[in-house]
């Protein structure tokens, strides 16, 4: 929760800057590497076949060739070479033909990354869909809002006090959801409730703008926030409910892969969009001016240059901004409604509060 918070102080107090955020996490994660040896009790081997037989190379190579190809033509597109360059034009294609390989991979695999059969269940399919949205969304939001609020002359650090009000949300939904599903035994409802107000969320952050009071931020934060945790946790347990007890941990790591993807998808293809839209509103209004090349460029590479830009330039500059922003927001809303109908596809199923299951009391997805 406070990791913003750290991140903006070192960055604006320390000589090392951003840098030191990274550095020290080293000896927090040694750290934690020797209480891990130390405290985990790793059960008996239950399989004869050593550890790396049982990893799915075949599959994880495909996958990070997918992200790896499909993330450059996006990113590249439009920002380093025109949408018509034959490394944009290549990669989707090749992109797609790689994600086909890993499904039809992934079917036939015996210790596969993702069980594609379980897929074709309703409800985790579902699940997995709004997970993939939500944490597309959830991760571009606590990635843009603070640069929005940099953009307007905020700090760092205060910038990474305002993005506090999205953990609060986050821990405030996902322990009270669970408890709620204890008492009623039902999520779907919840599921579609989580969606629609991280739809509040993101309808709030669209009308966001340079005059915009400091407190709205925080609460379409806070809506974003409680509309993701809830959704965490009515996902997890839908789909644990879903299947039998032998498949819970796979499809558990399932539903992870696809908030992983969903996290790197989503803050690449918002950027994108991003710097499209500053590209463009930018040459429209200042392209006919001496020295706008290598002025806008300079603008899209550092955001300090707000600091620094030539006379006349301020209002034109933060207006671009502004309309790059709102291009994001829009996607943002696009992606908390295929949310909300992937939510209204999962099928309520019996939560157990017991591993003991009794399969007949289960509906079938």
């Amino acid at each position: 929760m406070v990791g913003g918070v750290f991140g903006g102080f070192v960055h604006d107090a320390t000589a090392m800057g951003w840098r030191l955020a990274f550095l020290v996490q080293v000896p927090i994660v040694l750290v934690s590497a020797v209480l891990v040896h130390i405290l985990v009790k790793v059960p008996p081997k239950v399989s004869n076949k050593s550890l790396l037989s049982r990893i799915d190379f075949t599959g994880s190579f495909l996958t990070i060739a997918f992200l790896v190809i499909l993330l450059l033509g996006v990113s590249a597109g439009g920002t380093l070479v025109p949408w018509s360059h034959p490394l944009v034009i290549a990669s989707f294609p090749l992109s797609a033909a790689l994600l086909a390989t890993f499904v039809w991979w992934e079917s036939k695999a015996k210790q596969p990354i993702i069980p594609v059969r379980l897929l074709l269940n309703r409800t985790i399919f579902a699940c997995c869909i709004s997970l993939f949205v939500s944490t597309m969304a959830m991760t571009t939001t606590t990635f843009f809002v603070p640069l929005y609020l940099q953009t307007l002359g905020h700090s760092a650090t205060e910038a990474g006090l305002r993005l506090l009000a999205a953990p609060v949300g986050v821990v405030l939904t996902s322990v009270s959801s669970g408890l709620l599903m204890k008492r009623t035994g039902k999520y779907l409802a919840l599921g579609i409730t989580a969606q629609v107000v991280f739809l509040f969320g993101s309808g709030t952050l669209y009308f966001l703008n340079g005059k915009t009071p400091e407190w709205v931020p925080f609460a379409a934060l806070l809506l974003c926030g409680a509309g993701y945790g809830a959704t965490l946790t009515v996902t997890l347990l839908a789909c644990i409910a879903a299947v039998d007890h032998s498949k819970q941990a796979v499809i558990t790591a399932g539903t992870y892969l696809f908030r992983s993807v969903g996290s790197t998808l989503g803050v690449t293809v918002a950027a994108s969009l991003h710097q499209n839209i500053l590209r463009r509103q930018l040459w429209e209004r200042f392209g006919d001016l001496p020295g706008a090349a290598e002025e806008i460029e300079r603008i899209r590479n550092d955001i300090g240059e707000l600091g620094r830009l030539p006379e006349g330039w301020y209002g034109g500059v933060i207006q671009s901004f502004m309309d790059a922003f709102r291009g994001v927001w829009l996607m943002l809303l696009g992606l908390a409604v295929v949310g909300i109908i992937s939510s209204g596809l999962m099928k309520q199923h019996k939560l157990h509060s017991t591993l003991t299951r009794q399969e007949d009391s289960r509906e079938r997805g």
